[in-house]
């Protein structure tokens, strides 16, 4: 069976990148079990992000919740600069209260159906100087370095999501989607645990199935099957670290038979539900 790839790893609650190369990337499709930023400084890319095609501007923000599948496509005639922050979804929910969510600017992103935010002079605004103050901090080993850098990240995360508050308006649409496929992506995403059978999806949608089959493989690389067995083996396994039973995950994200799930799980993952279980 196709698989998105997962890419990266993080080993602490943040990382940051501040990259610089003049090179053709065509990367595939993939996902992160990390929530990404990165800020667009220069070059000419083509994000794509759940069905979704951004041509990015300078200082552009991008936003990719851990478990979105996305793929970027980098022009080589050009220099391509950014700023990547890794953030594990983990560390922001330390900080969450009734007040305030650090993730807000991610949740904002999904209201607004889009995954850039484009916000007028960035470069000269807070928000882009306590991002250049928080890569400045990795070159620290002084007292506390390790706390200061924490408090510099939270400053940065305030920043941003002030900024997504601020107004619907700094998120921009996509430059070439097909809506259809969209929603269809939006639905299964929201319906995990339901019946998504082909024959469902297309009569939801009033589109013949094998239309719908052969927009979506266009769209996102990906059978529509293949996809909706990896965002639910995905789902699976959030749950599981957030404790949930590996029996009750198989059927909170749609499985009805625990022993294809429990295969297919180990075919994603490389390990058992049980395994996962003592990394939660």
């Amino acid at each position: 069976m196709e698989q998105y790839e997962k890419k990266g790893y993080l080993n602490s609650e943040f990382k940051l990148f501040h990259l610089t190369d003049q090179e053709s990337h065509e990367i595939e499709y993939h996902y992160h079990d990390f929530d990404k930023i990165t800020i667009f400084i220069k070059g000419t890319v083509n994000y794509m992000v759940e069905g979704k095609s951004y041509e990015l501007k300078p200082y552009d923000i991008v936003l990719v919740k851990h478990n979105d599948i996305h793929r970027l496509s980098v022009d080589a005639s050009t220099v391509y600069e950014r700023i990547i922050v890794y953030i594990s979804p983990g560390f922001m929910n330390a900080y969450k209260t009734d007040s305030y969510d650090l993730s807000f600017c991610f949740q904002r992103a999904v209201k607004e159906h889009s995954n850039v935010l484009r916000i007028p002079s960035l470069e000269k605004s807070s928000l882009f100087k306590a991002i250049l103050r928080l890569e400045k901090s990795f070159l620290d080993d002084g007292y506390a370095a390790e706390l200061y850098r924490q408090v510099l990240f939270l400053e940065f995360m305030i920043h941003l999501n002030r900024a997504a508050a601020k107004n619907h308006l700094e998120f921009i649409d996509t430059d070439n989607c097909n809506a259809k496929i969209v929603q269809i992506l939006q639905y299964i995403n929201e319906h995990l645990d339901g019946n998504l059978a082909i024959d469902a999806l297309a009569r939801h949608f009033y589109i013949s199935k094998y239309h719908m089959m052969r927009q979506f493989k266009q769209e996102t690389g990906y059978t529509i099957g293949n996809y909706i067995t990896q965002k639910r083996l995905l789902l699976a396994k959030e749950l599981i670290l957030s404790g949930v039973p590996g029996t009750q995950a198989c059927f909170d994200c749609g499985y009805h038979d625990y022993s294809t799930f429990s295969r297919a799980y180990r075919g994603l993952f490389g390990e058992s539900c049980r395994e996962t279980q003592t990394l939660s």
